[in-house]
């Protein structure tokens, strides 16, 4: 079933449709978004491995089918602008997915290091997504060139997660060795020759 492609303005922004059933959908869509984002969130900034972790974890994984699939019913009505959101949100589910621990609460170093990296990727689409579609209508952020909404959150996860394995004991030796990743002096040097 294709929607028509009347647009309308609501609390001043802008939607595909004015219909029951997209504005429905739309409520889904924003509703599952917000939780996937608060919940990302709140397992990023928990203990890792601790009982908050899971739970955010779990909530994360949780609300990305409704909003990956709700994003795709609302593509009915914009197939050409919302195909790459689409896409990002399939990498999104897809590395949640690949995320997810399995085995004992504290894996092996490799377990752990490819939890962390497909989380990071699955939560940075996420952001991408929502930056890409809504990023010129929020006051700051309509600011900056489109090209920030499209590497903005890789590149801050990236630094995060490389921050994060630099601080991980059991990370490999080549990584914590890294000097790029290594900790500046009070003189600006790095520490460890």
């Amino acid at each position: 079933m294709t929607l028509p492609a009347v647009t309308g303005s609501i609390l001043g922004l802008q939607v595909g449709s004015r219909s029951p059933w997209f504005l429905a959908v739309l409520a889904v869509h924003v509703s599952a978004a917000l939780v996937a984002v608060a919940a990302g969130a709140g397992a990023a900034i928990s203990r890792k491995g601790s009982a908050p972790h899971r739970r955010w974890g779990r909530w994360y994984r949780g609300s990305l089918a409704p909003t990956v699939l709700s994003a795709a019913a609302l593509a009915t009505v914009r197939p050409a602008a919302d195909w790459p959101l689409l896409v990002l949100g399939a990498v999104a589910v897809v590395a949640a997915v690949l995320g997810r621990p399995t085995g004992p609460r504290r894996p092996a170093v490799a377990g752990r290091t490819r939890h962390a990296t497909a989380m990071a990727v699955s939560y940075s689409a996420l952001l991408t997504a929502f930056y890409v579609d809504n990023g010129s209508h929020l006051p700051l952020w309509n600011r900056l060139p489109t090209l920030a909404f499209w590497l903005g959150p890789t590149l801050i996860a990236t630094l995060l997660l490389a921050r994060s394995a630099r601080r991980d004991r059991d990370a490999p030796r080549w990584l914590r060795r890294s000097r790029a990743l290594r900790p500046r002096d009070a003189r600006g040097r790095r520490a460890g020759g």
